[in-house]
This record gives C-alpha cells, sequence and structure tokens, in this order.
C-alpha cells in the first residue's frame, strides 16, 4: 500500500527541504504520497479544522515541521504570538493525528529548549534542568510541550494503539528558501543580507549585533531533512534501545560551532565585503554559546555531511538568484 505522508509547514525552511526528499525517494521508486496544505488551505490554529483535514485524509504518517519562528528580535516583539501559535499547532496536528489514527510522526523542535547556563555541548538529559534564556523563552516553551505531547501520547496509547510519536531537536539552521528579513531573520540569513547590500553599496563598516563573543552551532538544512527522516525511518526497537519514555527526544548538529564574530568574517569573504566589522555591545548576545551534543544521533548511524563554508556559499548562491523574491 501506497505510503501517505503530511508534510505540515511543507513552505518552510525546514518543511520543503524534508518535502524535495521525500519527492526524491518517490522518484527513486518509493511507494509513498506526500500531502501538503498551504495555511490559506489549513490554518493549524483552527482545532476544527485540522479536525476535519485528519479525518479526511487519513494520512500514515505526519512530519510535523509547521511553527512560527524568528530570531531573537521577533521573539523579544512579539512573545505571545510566538507561544500561542506554536502551543495550537502542536496540539492541534498532534492530538487530531491520533484522532484519525496516525500511528507514526516526527515533531521538529529546537535547541533553545535547553537551559541558558546548561553544560556544554547540550547533550538531550539537560531538558528542564534550569531557566531558560529569557529572549526566546516562550518558544521553547512551547517546543519542550511538543516534545511533551508526544512522550504523553506514546506513553497513554503506545501499548493500545501503536503511537509512535518521535522529536528531533535541531540545531540552528540555515540554507536555500530560508527567510531573509533583516529584523525577524535568524542570525545568518540577517548576516548575508546585511553583507551583501553593505557590498553593493561599497560600505566602509558593518556593525553587528552584540560583542560577536556567542558561539553557535549552524546546521544546513538538507542535512536536517536527511537527519529528520532517517530517525523516523528507524526500527521502533533502535529507537526505543537510544531514548526513554520520558527522554526520547535526540538532537540534530554537526557538533561544531564558531562565534558570531567568527561567523561574520566568513559571510563577508562568501559576500565579498572589504570593509570593517564592528560589534555593538549594546544589543543583546542571547545565550553564551549553543552547541549540540550529538552523541545519541551519532550512535545511531547517522552524521551530518555539509560543512560551514560550503552551506555557506550554496546559500549565497540562491540568494543571489533569488534577490527580487527575497527583497520583497
Amino acid at each position: 500500500m501506497t505510503d501517505r505522508i503530511f508534510v505540515a509547514g511543507h513552505r518552510g525552511l525546514v518543511g520543503s527541504a524534508i518535502l524535495r526528499r521525500l519527492q526524491a525517494r518517490r522518484g527513486a521508486g518509493a511507494d509513498l504520497e506526500t500531502i501538503t496544505r498551504a495555511r490559506a488551505e489549513l490554518d493549524l490554529t483552527d482545532q476544527r479544522a485540522v479536525a476535519a483535514f485528519m479525518e479526511a485524509e487519513r494520512p500514515d504518517a505526519v512530519i510535523l515541521a509547521a511553527a512560527k519562528v524568528g530570531g531573537i528580535h521577533a521573539n523579544n516583539t512579539y512573545p505571545a504570538e510566538f507561544l500561542y501559535e506554536n502551543l495550537m499547532i502542536e496540539a492541534n496536528v498532534i492530538h487530531q493525528a491520533h484522532a484519525a489514527g496516525v500511528r507514526r510522526l516526527l515533531f521538529l523542535g529546537s535547541s533553545c529548549i535547553y537551559p541558558r547556563a546548561v553544560p556544554q555541548p547540550m547533550a538531550e538529559v539537560a531538558l528542564l534542568t534550569g531557566p531558560l534564556e529569557p529572549t526566546n523563552e516562550p518558544y521553547a516553551i512551547a517546543k519542550i510541550a511538543g516534545i511533551k505531547l508526544c512522550e504523553s501520547y506514546n506513553r497513554q496509547y503506545g501499548a493500545s494503539h501503536g503511537t509512535d510519536y518521535r522529536s528531533v531537536m535541531p540545531t540552528n539552521l540555515y540554507g536555500p528558501r530560508d527567510n531573509f528579513h533583516p529584523e525577524n531573520s535568524h542570525v545568518l540569513p540577517a548576516l548575508i543580507r546585511r553583507f551583501h547590500e553593505a557590498a553593493e553599496a561599497g560600505a566602509a563598516r558593518v556593525t553587528i549585533w552584540g560583542t560577536g563573543t556567542p558561539r553557535r552551532e549552524f546546521l544546513h538544512v538538507d542535512d536536517m531533512a536527511e537527519a529528520a527522516l532517517f530517525v523516523m525511518d528507524l526500527p521502533q526497537a533502535a529507537y526505543r534501545a537510544k531514548t526513554e519514555p520520558m527522554l526520547s527526544h535526540i538532537n540534530v548538529g554537526t557538533g561544531e560551532d564558531v562565534s558570531i564574530l567568527e561567523l561574520a568574517r566568513m559571510v563577508a569573504e562568501v559576500t565579498g565585503f572589504r570593509g570593517e566589522i564592528a560589534t555593538d555591545p549594546s544589543r543583546p548576545d542571547g545565550t553564551p554559546r549553543k552547541l549540540m551534543d550529538v552523541s545519541r544521533l551519532d550512535r545511531l548511524g547517522w552524521r551530518a555531511k555539509i560543512n560551514l563554508r560550503e552551506g555557506l556559499e550554496e546559500t549565497y548562491r540562491w540568494y543571489l538568484e533569488n534577490a527580487a523574491a527575497v527583497r520583497a
């Protein structure tokens, strides 16, 4: 029988990459069908709409990549929307998937679920061991709730209904089709746009937020898509052997990080900017360091393949090819 998979959030950075991977599998002969809905067709914050959709489509599996996302500025400016919309999306999709008899579901979270002062690299066991980073606490709370929803449905319905809902926590993602908005995007696409525009204008200086000392890990979205499907495809026994019923999420990253200033210098080289790079300590730094412990996923047999410089160059090429649409 054809495996019917609903990709929620298929137009986003991660969802579109996962969709491309699934379509490539189909092109290679896999017997699967992808189901998608744009937001105009299905509002995932609408409980009745999601219930009707799940009842009508009855997918075999769900990949929940839909979310309201953004950088420090967006999280600080719209905390209520980040908490409310993400909670509603998760609650509606996960519950209504269960109500429609969906046994397999993959939830995509974020590395911001871990405490601000957590030991580095951040291991899965660090979840709920301390206060969160204030600048993105609402988003983090919503993502933690998504993990616990999956675990709770597994605990309550795993034996009786075969429920197998899994969670993966990616580090900072980047790649083609990212959001390059000058204020609401994440750090890497924001830097690409700023340095590109500065190079075009012949600017003498670019000033980056904060001190430049925080360290971040970056994962190409194509690697993330492969990792997500790898985890979803794992035999249940293999997944359970490396996780626990109430600590079942899996980190996804490269296991390597760079400082924001180092990243800015790399972006400057890729975009051709030759001016000065200054820092603005009056702006927030966010968490001092965010590096994933990816040993759990490594033991399961998966590692990232795309290095940061290679991924940056590819992302910048995509930006140049789509500059008109990106800046609209």
